[in-house]
């Protein structure tokens, strides 16, 4: 195998093959040597993304179902709302590793290399990624490992972590056109905790139990809960788990390199690179945006690193100062979404969420919420 490419992928997750297939479809940089390095050969549906999007994206052909119609749900609000400009959308991480890797088989110059990933390291002029299989140089790495990931504690990170499950029944029982995104109905014991149901067809549809808190819980917590969700709110007795799902996504102030070395050379993508919204743990329209970024970068000959603009370091502050609040619990989590889905067009929140809302909205928002402890956060946010 040969040891000098022109990029190296290191991590080949949502991040490393959004940014292959967008080298591939391009026509100036589609020939470049590129080198794919994992420990571990991605042919397993082990993630589904959900995002929202007004117009048609560069992986609709994947979409394994959307919502027009959502729900939000909790103690003192109960809204259903029909989306206007976005749509709520589905991705099965094994459909989309499919499609890139086979589009990836057409190219002599992409090699996937199975490696344990010892080390990336700039020396002098060189940058290299250090395996178990040899070492390997490029003219640039794209990391998505958590070989440089910043220090996670619970004074500054919350932890969004999920337990679904793909259920099916004999009987048609569900709205396959409503989503429901959000349902803080449940014991809040543990920190912030919804479920959230979508349904995929009148008889199936994806529950998944979700919590932002410090710790995770004992797997036999999220399948209580789940089954006490499914047969008490959903009233259903009789149904199969066709399919699980586990994750732990960080919601974290602490901050994410753009990039290792002098040179600028190792450029970090996708949550390696702090592309996972810290107050939502949504990544998958956001490396996207990032992936793009890139690609404009390279094509002009420049360096890919993406700095950020004024508008996404305000951002960027908006969810350090709603991380403070919760991680010092000045608001709970539920009175906290449940103000903002009551007091605003739900499509607003979501365009918040996705740093797509202007100026005149986000003072909406901010006036929505509980002014004292999103003031001191936020005064407290400004400070070096």
């Amino acid at each position: 195998m040969e040891s000098n490419y022109d990029y190296i992928l290191a991590g080949s997750g949502l991040a490393g093959l959004s940014l292959l297939n967008a080298l591939l479809r391009d026509d100036i940089l589609q020939h470049k040597k590129i080198l794919v390095v994992d420990n571990v050969k991605k042919d397993l549906n082990d993630k589904t993304w959900c995002f929202w999007e007004k117009q048609a994206g560069p992986f609709e052909h994947l979409v394994a179902k959307e919502w027009k119609t959502l729900q939000f749900f909790s103690p003192t609000v109960s809204k259903t709302f029909k989306m206007k400009e976005y749509s709520y959308k589905m991705i099965q991480s094994g459909d989309f590793y499919n499609h890139v890797i086979d589009h990836a088989a057409q190219f002599s110059n992409v090699t996937f290399l199975i490696a344990n990933i010892l080390s990336i390291e700039e020396s002098g002029d060189e940058v290299f990624v250090q395996t178990d299989h040899g070492r390997f140089l490029a003219d640039f790495i794209f990391n998505s490992t958590g070989l440089f990931y910043p220090q996670m504690s619970e004074a500054n990170t919350l932890l969004q972590h999920f337990m679904g499950w793909f259920i099916k029944v004999e009987e048609k029982v569900f709205d396959s056109n409503v989503g429901t995104l959000m349902d803080f109905t449940l014991s809040q014991e543990y920190g912030t905790t919804f479920m959230y149901v979508l349904p995929f067809s009148d008889n199936e549809a994806l529950v998944e139990y979700t919590l932002f808190s410090e710790r995770v819980l004992d797997q036999s917590a999220y399948e209580k809960e789940l089954r006490d969700y499914i047969e008490n709110k959903l009233g259903l007795d009789n149904y199969q788990i066709e399919h699980r799902e586990f994750g732990v996504i960080p919601m974290t102030m602490a901050k994410f390199p753009r990039s290792i070395g002098s040179q600028h050379r190792i450029i970090n993508i996708g949550t390696a690179g702090g592309h996972t919204k810290a107050s939502s743990g949504y990544t998958f329209q956001f490396v996207q945006s990032q992936v793009n970024r890139i690609l404009n970068l390279l094509r002009l000959g420049k360096s890919p690193l993406v700095r950020l603009s004024l508008r996404e370091k305000m951002f960027q502050w908006y969810d350090m100062v709603l991380l403070d609040v919760l991680l010092q619990k000045k608001v709970e989590g539920e009175d906290l979404f449940s103000s903002l889905f009551e007091a605003n067009d739900p499509e607003l929140v979501l365009a918040f969420l996705a740093n797509e809302s202007g100026f005149w909205e986000e003072f909406k928002i901010r006036d929505s919420v509980p002014f004292w402890p999103f003031f001191s956060s936020g005064i407290k946010q400004l400070l070096p």
